[in-house]
C-alpha cells in the first residue's frame, strides 16, 4: 500500500482503550470493486491462541455484517483526530444505499494481503476471522449490559480476529 509500511503488530504504540473507545476505529470488509465500513467504539486488542489479536461486535442489522459475515478478512482503521467527522459519518450513515465511505471524504485502499481499508488512516490491521459467535443473553451474568445496552434484544456477534498485518502510514 502507498504512504504506508508493514510493521510488526507488538511494534504498535498507543493505547487501544483510548484508540478503540475515545477515537473509534472503522471495520472494513469485501473486497476491492465492493465493501463497506462501519465505525465501532467497542472492541479489543491483545493475544488470543498464540496469536496477536482482535475482537470485534457488531449489531445484526449493521449493514456491514454482510460483508464480514462474507468475508474470511477484515481490516480495522484508525485515524488522526482530522477525520472525526469523517467515523461519525460512517458511524450514522448506511452504506445500503450510498457510497458513504466516499460521501465521508474517505477512499479505499488495499492491502497486501487483498483486503480492503481506508487510504487516510494512520493505522491499519489486517486481520482474519478465527472465531465467530453471538452473545447470549442467559450467558450475562451481570443484567446491567442488558437492561442498558440491548433493549431491542438485538445482541452483538463478536468475532475473534487473529491480526495478519499491521500497516502504519509513513
Amino acid at each position: 500500500m502507498e504512504k504506508f509500511k508493514e510493521i510488526n503488530p507488538t511494534e504498535i504504540d498507543g493505547n487501544f482503550i483510548r484508540m478503540i473507545g475515545q477515537e473509534w476505529m472503522l471495520i472494513t470488509a469485501g473486497n476491492a470493486e465492493c465493501c463497506n465500513t462501519m465505525t465501532a467504539s467497542w472492541g479489543f486488542v491483545g493475544e488470543m491462541w498464540g496469536k496477536h489479536a482482535a475482537m470485534v461486535v457488531i449489531r445484526p442489522q449493521r449493514y456491514t455484517k454482510e460483508f464480514i459475515d462474507n468475508s474470511e478478512q477484515l481490516t480495522l482503521s484508525f485515524f488522526d483526530a482530522q477525520y472525526r467527522k469523517a467515523l461519525s459519518y460512517c458511524g450514522t450513515h448506511s452504506g445500503r444505499d450510498s457510497d458513504k465511505i466516499a460521501e465521508a471524504g474517505l477512499s479505499v485502499a488495499v492491502t497486501d494481503g487483498g483486503v480492503p481499508a481506508l487510504a487516510e488512516a494512520r493505522l491499519i490491521l489486517e486481520c482474519r476471522k478465527m472465531y465467530v459467535d453471538k452473545l447470549r443473553e442467559d450467558a450475562f451474568i451481570d443484567p446491567a449490559p442488558i437492561e442498558k445496552w440491548y433493549p431491542e434484544k438485538d445482541f452483538h456477534t463478536f468475532y475473534i480476529l487473529e491480526i495478519e498485518r499491521a500497516y502504519l502510514r509513513e
